[in-house]
């Protein structure tokens, strides 16, 4: 049997080591083709030394050049023309796509031209560059799957089901370590307190979006143009023990929902055992430890990120691409404590007010706007 040969964009990252543990579990079936990586080349050096790659890409080209110093015999290409590498490897025919933020959507358009069938973990491919994304995607013939755990909960849901028939797609939110956090105790958050994620281990990013709601706002969008659905037929609800991943409500009464334990490895298997599944590696679910799952409404008041993002996808435009620039920079200057927990939906809704919205139909204006929001974001 052939092994499916698999090009790994972000393989340091949260997203990447879940999914170089998957296919360590699947290795008779899968192998690495190809790695691309930021800057934290210890990690690479080891993931190399296991899989054996026949190419690698980092980011940080300085990084690039102290990695050749230590790695012989595998070509190492430095920047985003070596990430573009990784991601159009001709030996590759599966492209993880999990490098956190922006810098994701070209080497994701690149796969897609190259025609290599996608597991998506990057949310901004498709917030930022939803249209130009999927118009892609359907023109080479290309299947995007969603690495996501509430993406992938609501493809396994609508797997064999009638678009007709769906009455609305649920999201669930576990609403972080602040669900139940006064304004008053929100303006005492700090970067660390952030971090600490009640039921998921993701990179600091993500983590600071979860905590905002932000990564709620931003999967929204992912939704919408993954299944084609209209954004008043998707809905958020709020689950903390996150067990239940998403759900399908049908047209005639049905739900379907989609559970299971808090690990990424699950959702990622999937993927890239789609449209099979083989046997994983963790452990059964505990009924019992889990006798009570709980749901309440959105506090949409104590968290504008997420009505921020359903603003700037009913706006449309440039309006998504530059709110998700605009929220990156704002993110990294809480965790540099330049500025407060509640700056980051304060300022960033101050910015996109102003911003005037144009068309965005190509890489070059995409990437204007993602520059202009950076920079307006820098500055307020």
């Amino acid at each position: 049997m052939d092994k499916k040969r698999i090009a790994l964009l972000g393989s340091t990252g949260s997203i990447g080591k879940n999914a170089l543990k998957v296919i360590a579990h699947l290795s008779h079936q899968m192998e690495v083709i190809a790695l691309a990586a930021h800057s934290n080349i210890e990690l690479l050096y080891e993931q190399v030394q296991i899989f054996q790659p026949k190419l690698i890409a980092v980011y940080d080209s300085k990084k690039a050049k102290e990695l050749k110093e230590v790695l012989r015999g595998i070509p190492i290409l430095p920047g985003k023309e070596g990430v573009n590498a990784v991601a159009t490897h001709e030996d590759a025919d599966f492209v993880i796509s999990a490098i956190v933020g922006s810098a994701g959507i070209e080497p994701t358009l690149k796969a897609i031209e190259a025609k290599k069938k996608v597991g998506l973990a990057n949310k901004e491919a498709l917030v930022v560059a939803g249209d130009l994304m999927m118009k892609r995607a359907k023109t080479n013939n290309v299947d995007i799957i969603p690495i996501d755990s509430e993406h992938s909960a609501l493809f396994q849901c609508l797997k064999g089901e009638k678009k007709q028939e769906v009455k609305r797609l649920i999201l669930t939110a576990s609403g972080g370590p602040f669900r139940n956090y006064s304004k008053e105790k929100l303006l005492k958050v700090t970067p660390k307190l952030a971090l600490n994620h009640p039921n998921w281990k993701m990179g600091k990013k993500v983590s600071i979006d979860c905590s905002t709601l932000m990564n709620k706002g931003l999967e929204v969008i992912e939704a919408k143009y993954l299944f084609d659905m209209p954004l008043d037929q998707i809905d958020i609800i709020m689950h903390p023990q996150s067990i239940i991943h998403s759900m399908v409500e049908f047209i005639d009464g049905s739900l379907l929902a989609q559970m299971g334990i808090h690990e990424m490895t699950v959702p990622i298997q999937y993927a890239l055992t789609y449209p099979k599944r083989k046997k994983g590696f963790e452990p059964s679910f505990d009924f019992l430890k889990y006798s009570c799952l709980e749901f309440e409404p959105v506090n949409h008041k104590a968290f504008p990120c997420l009505q921020l993002a359903y603003e700037a996808i009913q706006a449309g435009g440039s309006l998504p691409c530059y709110m998700n620039a605009v929220n990156e920079v704002l993110v990294e200057r809480f965790l540099k404590e330049d500025i407060t927990y509640l700056e980051i939906g304060t300022k960033l809704e101050k910015l996109m007010r102003k911003h005037a919205i144009i068309p965005l139909n190509d890489l070059e204006t995409l990437f204007a706007i993602d520059h202009m929001g950076r920079k307006e974001g820098v500055e307020i």
